[in-house]
């Protein structure tokens, strides 16, 4: 296995030379995130124009190898408490595990095995006696939360103390479309949120950019705001943030990182909503 230092710029899904886990640094989480990479053929439901997936396709996973997921889990949590792997692989500050995260290089629920996998992956923290010390995370579109095994998957995370980060890029149809490549409409959105975070915390994510040297237009931060400001009570909080590493999509070109003023007074306004805000420009 590779011994270079792992760096929030990267999250290379290879890193421990495994098929479903992979460590990265999050600047998010703020720590070591074991990520859970149920899509390892780079196949999504939705197509953001800022994905970090090279080679993305439409679609979903194959079936998974939850035996197979077991075992690399088991494995490299063994390796971080036990091996090496803080002192060779983790910067000075950042050694800490603080998650595992379902996340990876698609939408993690389109597995038809999600809500066994959450099991595994509740299982095996247990047997290494993480369960009060590691969250388990969702990240998530939020697309599939009709399915009652969606469902079933996100109130076994709810119920052990985990919570779910739910992208909302956009509060209009044409933004979802420019955005994550998505004919989702908002009311359908707002309601698979209010469902999410009725099974467990839920945070909205949102990444805010430039797109051809423009700002977000007003009336599209308005709407995101006001979906927003519906369902505050019903949230744990908002992540904003901007772009971290470079698209692999065809837009690339067309992206720029947002000012980090830009997202503090949009931070003030989600506020005056009631809502807890965490920014990461």
């Amino acid at each position: 296995m590779s011994r270079i230092l792992l760096k929030t710029e990267d999250h290379s899904r290879d890193s421990a030379g495994m098929r479903y886990v992979y460590p990265v640094i999050s600047r998010r989480a703020g720590g070591v995130s074991v990520g859970i990479n149920l899509n390892p053929n780079n196949a999504c439901n939705w197509r953001c124009i800022y994905c970090q997936v090279p080679d993305l396709q439409r679609g979903g996973p194959p079936p998974i190898d939850l035996k197979l997921l077991e075992r690399e889990l088991h494995d490299f949590l063994t390796w971080a408490n036990s091996g090496d792997f803080m002192a060779t692989r983790v910067p000075v500050g950042a050694r800490q595990l603080v998650d595992v995260a379902f996340s990876g290089n698609g939408e993690p629920t389109s597995a038809i095995e999600f809500a066994d996998a959450v099991a595994v992956v509740q299982r095996v923290l247990a047997a290494h006696g993480l369960t009060d010390k590691v969250l388990v995370r969702l990240i998530t579109n939020g697309s599939l939360l009709d399915r009652k095994t969606v469902q079933t998957g996100i109130a076994r995370i709810g119920s052990a103390g985990g919570e779910v980060w739910f992208k909302l890029d956009s509060g209009t149809a044409a933004g979802l479309a420019r955005i994550n490549g998505t004919r989702a409409r908002p009311d359908h959105v707002a309601r698979r949120l209010a469902c999410c975070a009725g099974l467990a915390p839920t945070w909205v994510q949102t990444c805010w950019f430039c797109l051809d040297n423009q700002l977000p237009a007003a009336h599209e931060v308005d709407a995101w705001l006001a979906l927003l400001a519906s369902l505050a009570p019903q949230l744990a909080g908002v992540h904003l943030y901007s772009l971290a590493r470079p698209s692999q999509q065809k837009e690339a070109p067309r992206l720029a990182r947002i000012e980090a003023g830009w997202l503090e007074e949009l931070a003030e306004r989600v506020r005056q909503t009631g809502l807890t805000v965490r920014v990461s420009p």
